[in-house]
C-alpha cells in the first residue's frame, strides 16, 4: 500500500478509466486499475461510539476487520485509486455487488443511489476549482450493517472537517447511527458545491462589467468556459436532487426516519445550488447574447464612421476630378476659366472645405453623428 495524491480529472473529458472497456463482462474487475496505477491509495479506518473513538490512518484492509462485528460504528475510507485486489477482499468480506464494485473502479459514474438486500450503494460527486479549471470527484458509499465504506477519488479529501468533528465529539455524528454518518458524507459533498458555484459568480460579474466596455475573444472564452463548466455541473447536480428526493421518499431499514429530517436539509441545499445554478446559466446566456449584440453595435459605428467619410469625399472627389482634366483651348467658349485664374486653387479649396463643412452640419442636424 502507497500513499498518493491524484490530480483532479476534468469533468468534462472522458478517458478509458471511465468506463468499462467494450464488450467487458458486466462486473469483471480488471487486475490493474483502469487507469494503469496500482496500490495508489491510503486507508483510513475510524471507530466510533458515544463514549470511545479510534482513528487510524494508512492500515491495511485486514486491520480494519476485528472492528467491523463490534457494536460501535466503523467507518473505512478509502481515498485515492482502489486497486481490483482490494475490491475483491472488500466483496468477499461484505458480499458487494460486483457491479457496484465496478463502478467504484471505472469513475466517473453518473450519481446513483441503488438498494441491496443487506446494503445500501451510492454516488456522489464533488465538484472543485483548481487554477480556474473545474474538476468532478467521485465519492462512492456502501453501508453494511454498523460499516460504513467510502472511496474518494480526488486530490484532496474533502472529509477532513467531518473528522475532525468525531475527534472533537462536536455535533451529534457520535451519539447517531451509521445513517446519520452517511448524511454528514452526503451534506460535505453537496455543501461543496456553494464555494466553487461563489467562485463562478464573482467571474461572472466581472465579466458582465466588462463585456460592455472592451468585448473582445478572451471575453468570450471565457465565456464559453464558464458556460460550459455550468453545463457539466448541472449534468452532476440534478440527478444528486434526485437521489435524496429517493432516499426521503422510500423505505429502507439502513436509514431512519430521524436522519430523513437532516436528508431533506440536504435536500433543500441541492434546491439552492440548483437555482444559483440556473440563474448563472441564463447570466451567461443573456451575457453572451449582449456580447454579440456589442460586436454587432462596435461593427455599425465603424462602418457609420467610414460611410461619412466617404459621403464627404465623394463630392470633393467630383470636384478634383473634373478640374484635373485640365481642358484649355484658346479659342473654345467651353475651356475651364478657372485654370487661368490667379486665386483659382484657393477658391476651390476654400470650396471644397464649405462642401464638407456643410455636409457636417447636416449630418449633425439630422443626429447621424
Amino acid at each position: 500500500m502507497a500513499k498518493a495524491k491524484k490530480k483532479g480529472r476534468a469533468a468534462i473529458s472522458i478517458t478509458q478509466s471511465d468506463y468499462a472497456p467494450v464488450g467487458s463482462s458486466p462486473g469483471k474487475l480488471p487486475e490493474l486499475h483502469p487507469s494503469g496505477e496500482t496500490e495508489v491509495y491510503q486507508v483510513t479506518l475510524i471507530d466510533y461510539s458515544d463514549s470511545d473513538y479510534l482513528e487510524r490512518h494508512a492500515v491495511r484492509f485486514e486491520e480494519c476487520l476485528p472492528y467491523i462485528d463490534r457494536k460501535s460504528i466503523t467507518w473505512i475510507h478509502v481515498h485515492g485509486i482502489p486497486d481490483a485486489a482490494l475490491m475483491e477482499r472488500m466483496r468477499a468480506r461484505f458480499n458487494l455487488h460486483p457491479l457496484a464494485l465496478e463502478d467504484v473502479l471505472y469513475t466517473g459514474q453518473r450519481p446513483k443511489v441503488e438498494y441491496y438486500e443487506q446494503q445500501l450503494f451510492a454516488i456522489f460527486i464533488s465538484a472543485g476549482l483548481a487554477d480556474n479549471e473545474l474538476h468532478a470527484d467521485q465519492l462512492s458509499l456502501f453501508i453494511d450493517g454498523k460499516c460504513l465504506i467510502s472511496f474518494f477519488s480526488g486530490a484532496k479529501d474533502p472529509l477532513e472537517p467531518l473528522r475532525a468533528r468525531l475527534r472533537t465529539h462536536s455535533g451529534r455524528v457520535r451519539g447517531a447511527g451509521v445513517d446519520y454518518l452517511m448524511y454528514a458524507i452526503l451534506d460535505i459533498a453537496v455543501d461543496g458545491n456553494f464555494p466553487v458555484l461563489e467562485q463562478l459568480g464573482a467571474e461572472i460579474e466581472d465579466l458582465e462589467a466588462k463585456v460592455l466596455e472592451s468585448p473582445g475573444q478572451e471575453l468570450l472564452r471565457r465565456m464559453q468556459r464558464l458556460k460550459r463548466d455550468l453545463l457539466v455541473l448541472r449534468r452532476y447536480l440534478w440527478p444528486q436532487r434526485e437521489i435524496l428526493a429517493a432516499m426521503m421518499r422510500d423505505e429502507h431499514k439502513l436509514i431512519t426516519s430521524p436522519t430523513k429530517v437532516y436528508l431533506r436539509d440536504c435536500y433543500d441545499h441541492t434546491i439552492q445550488t440548483m437555482e444559483l445554478l440556473e440563474s448563472y446559466r441564463d447570466m451567461i446566456t443573456s451575457m453572451l447574447e449582449v456580447y454579440l449584440s456589442s460586436v454587432s453595435l462596435r461593427l455599425n459605428e465603424i462602418m457609420r464612421v467610414l460611410t461619412l467619410i466617404s459621403t464627404i469625399f465623394i463630392p470633393l472627389t467630383f470636384l478634383v476630378g473634373v478640374y484635373g482634366m485640365n481642358f484649355n483651348h484658346p479659342n473654345s467658349p467651353w475651356s475651364m476659366p478657372e485654370l487661368h485664374w490667379e486665386y483659382g486653387y484657393p477658391v476651390l479649396w476654400m470650396f471644397m472645405l464649405a462642401v464638407a463643412v456643410g455636409m457636417l452640419f447636416l449630418f449633425w442636424r439630422k443626429k447621424w453623428i
